[in-house]
């Protein structure tokens, strides 16, 4: 499989929309691009210039900001500003631990709900996600990959638990982890997803568990490869978002 490159900058990548309050325009356009994965980890947020893109003043984005902090998804430096949050490979490895752990929990309860619709849903997302092997495609196998499990752990009608989730999830999406995974490591994975799949299928909790279980252990070596890929050669930890906030 082919590298994998993505540019570092997230002002460029901002389309300035205005749809609603300039606060909800800014959040909203920040969190599209770094859950896009478009901005490395560690990637500065210069105030002034997201303001002048939005055309507002800086008090808005500084909001916006302090929103995506507690979101995890941003990180502020006395001094040096806000950048796209950055995790060690050990944070990285933290987060799938909790997101499995979750994933679960909400499998173990989706079971005695999930209808005939639902599995098909996850049907379609896992063949989804064999095309995007079959045609290399990256974007679209990390899309399809949190698509598939989202597919799995929805019918438990369990929103918080699946807030959780989704917060675990967005977390980890700047790294866009499953970018890296090799086309062996793929049918590995394809593997596990079938087994999920049928155990959804049969309405088995114990088995389906025991499957996600399995499936998080084995992107262990996943997740540390992603971690030391997003360090070689780019020393972003003394980049500076040229303005101190």
């Amino acid at each position: 499989m082919t590298g994998h490159r993505r540019g570092h900058g997230i002002v460029g990548q901002l389309a300035g929309t205005h749809s609603g309050s300039a606060q909800t325009d800014v959040l909203e356009e920040l969190r599209r691009v770094i859950l896009a994965g478009t901005a490395a980890p560690g990637s500065g947020i210069p105030v002034g210039e997201v303001a002048r893109v939005f055309g507002v003043s800086p008090i808005p984005v500084r909001e916006a900001l302090k929103t995506l902090i507690g979101e995890g998804l941003v990180t502020h430096r006395v001094n040096s500003g806000y950048f796209v949050s950055d995790l060690t490979i050990n944070e990285l490895r933290e987060i799938y631990f909790v997101r499995g752990i979750l994933e679960q929990a909400a499998l173990s309860q989706a079971v005695s709900a999930v209808t005939d619709a639902d599995i098909a849903a996850a049907r379609r997302e896992h063949q989804a996600l064999q095309e995007a092997t079959i045609t290399d495609d990256r974007v679209a196998y990390h899309h399809h990959s949190r698509m598939f499990h989202t597919a799995l752990v929805t019918p438990c009608a369990m929103p918080r638990l699946l807030t959780m989730f989704d917060s675990t999830w967005n977390i980890t999406e700047p790294f866009q982890v499953m970018r890296t995974v090799t086309t062996a490591m793929q049918l590995q994975l394809h593997a596990d997803h079938e087994k999920m799949i049928a155990a959804m299928a049969e309405r088995d909790a114990a088995a389906l568990v025991a499957a996600a279980r399995r499936h998080h252990e084995r992107l262990e070596s996943v997740v540390i490869g992603a971690g030391t890929d997003n360090r070689r050669g780019d020393d972003r930890h003394g980049e500076r978002s040229t303005e101190h906030e």
